[in-house]
């Protein structure tokens, strides 16, 4: 009876020891918390006089981003998610309001772009407290209250437009802790007396007003070569895998094109984001892919893997990546030193952006964020 009570006290101590060890590896395997996020819905009007305003957003998507890439809460710097909605136009479905989610929340800001490069204008309806509404039912707001969500709707159509009362709709804003800003496309005051202010006001948002025809200012520097130069030796950096790889690639490389058709200056800004922690393609890219623990070498495919890494050993893999990575952390350096000595020129040149769109979010965004402890550097 002895041995065999001994033999069950060492079952039981094996049992104990052995979910002890699993309870600690679980321990070891949870997930993360939830990082601070600013999301951000663009709801833009594309009926046909809206012509101006799409082109402000593409002209000034970067100087938007690069100002959010510069926002901190405590020692962490936020993510950026950023979705995209167009109402108002006629080639869209009646049944759906006139409106359509062109992207939902996504931090790939070459989609993104590319998305905004899409929009055209056309005439029709616009319902703003439906498309409000629409962005609220639809998009994955989350629920960490450190997150700063942000509606920010423009166009220049009374707010009260539409079969959903955007009262209504901002009840709903507040429910999910969502602040509306509007952005009216034409005179301050004829945007209060057709309730773009009362939009905004009821979830304690700001109310703009803006000239959506003004042309975008783009200014130049001394820095602005070396930075696009810098801009190319980038993208060298980038790995291509998967199936999408050498697409997301391309769609890389036309975003550069499309930043660079308003200005040399515009294409220096999106390389500035490019240099930024905002700027993520795990997707697409083996050197964020691994480092965000995307993909592990050991189990990829040959078949997704680029023609350079085909046939290599795991540990080939790993140098040729570790290489690219600290290339790219070598060239993000340069961009953020020179974008530095940039940011100083312009200072000195009493230059500041007079940028509509541009001025109107960021001044909203930065004033917003203090509520969440946001701060900016």
């Amino acid at each position: 009876m002895n041995i065999i009570f001994k033999t069950y006290l060492l079952c039981l101590t094996l049992l104990s020891c052995m979910t002890t060890h699993a309870l600690a590896k679980n321990k070891t395997k949870q997930p993360k918390s939830n990082n601070q996020y600013i999301k951000v819905a663009l709801l833009l009007d594309t009926s046909n006089s809206m012509d101006g305003l799409i082109d402000q957003a593409k002209a000034q998507l970067w100087d938007i981003v690069n100002e959010l890439s510069y926002a901190k809460c405590g020692t962490k710097k936020p993510n950026l998610e950023i979705a995209l909605y167009e109402y108002g136009n006629s080639n869209l479905s009646s049944k759906e309001g006139y409106i359509r989610q062109v992207l939902a929340f996504s931090d790939d800001l070459d989609d993104i772009s590319k998305q905004l490069f899409s929009l055209t204008t056309n005439g029709g309806e616009e319902y703003c407290g439906e498309v409000i509404q629409t962005s609220l039912t639809q998009l994955q707001w989350g629920n960490n209250p450190d997150d700063l969500k942000l509606i920010f709707i423009a166009g220049n159509e009374p707010f009260n437009q539409g079969p959903f009362n955007y009262k209504d709709a901002s009840i709903h804003a507040k429910d999910k802790d969502v602040t509306i800003n509007t952005i009216f496309c034409g005179d301050y005051n004829q945007g209060i007396s057709t309730h773009w202010k009362d939009g905004a006001q009821l979830t304690y948002g700001d109310y703009m007003a803006i000239n959506q025809d003004k042309a975008t200012v783009h200014m130049a520097s001394p820095y602005d070569d070396e930075i696009l130069i810098l801009n190319q030796n980038l993208n060298k950096t980038y790995v291509a895998y998967g199936k999408k790889g050498r697409e997301k690639q391309a769609v890389q490389a036309e975003q550069d094109l499309n930043a660079n058709t308003y200005s040399k200056a515009n294409a220096v800004k999106r390389t500035i984001s490019k240099s930024s922690h905002l700027y993520k393609n795990k997707s697409w890219d083996l050197v964020d892919a691994i480092e965000l623990e995307e993909v592990v070498i050991e189990s990829i495919s040959e078949k997704s893997l680029p023609v350079e890494l085909k046939g290599k050993t795991a540990s080939e893999i790993k140098i040729y990546i570790e290489q690219k990575r600290n290339e790219r952390n070598t060239i993000k350096k340069q961009i953020q030193s020179l974008n530095l000595k940039r940011k100083n020129y312009l200072l000195k040149q009493h230059e500041k952006s007079q940028n509509g769109l541009e001025n109107a979010m960021t001044k909203a965004i930065k004033e917003q964020a203090k509520k969440k402890n946001y701060s900016w550097e």
